[in-house]
């Protein structure tokens, strides 16, 4: 008896399913409704990969800190350089993502997108 209850709740709820799509392609005002609702998670998922980044680089500078000064024996001055390091690296992260500064690029890390100028003359 409980099976042919379930069964029945499922039609139902796929038939309003089914129905409300229906109403909501005829209504202007959903699809702007739904369309602002987009925008607005992707500001979402935008601001929560920013803030995890920074949180991240953060963390791991703290570890790593922490870390240096319990085996190397260095007091609090490990956690605190690596601490500010950290928060520096999440700072620069956090500009990177959101494209305030640009990435570089692999040819000049490697020191060769710059030729020396005593080569050419």
């Amino acid at each position: 008896m409980t099976d042919n209850r379930k069964e029945g709740l499922e039609d139902r709820l796929k038939r309003l399913g089914s129905e409300l799509s229906e109403k909501r392609k005829d209504d202007p005002k959903y699809a702007a409704d739904e369309a602002r609702a987009a925008q607005n998670r992707k500001g979402y998922q935008v601001a929560v990969k920013l803030s995890s980044e920074f949180v991240a680089a953060i963390i791991v500078g703290a570890l790593l800190g922490y870390l240096l000064d319990h085996f190397a024996g260095t007091g609090p001055w490990g956690m605190i350089v690596l601490l500010l390091l950290g928060f520096c690296a999440g700072v620069l992260n956090v500009l990177r993502s959101a494209g305030m500064v640009a990435t570089p690029d692999p040819a000049d890390q490697l020191g060769k997108g710059s030729k020396d100028k005593s080569d050419d003359a």
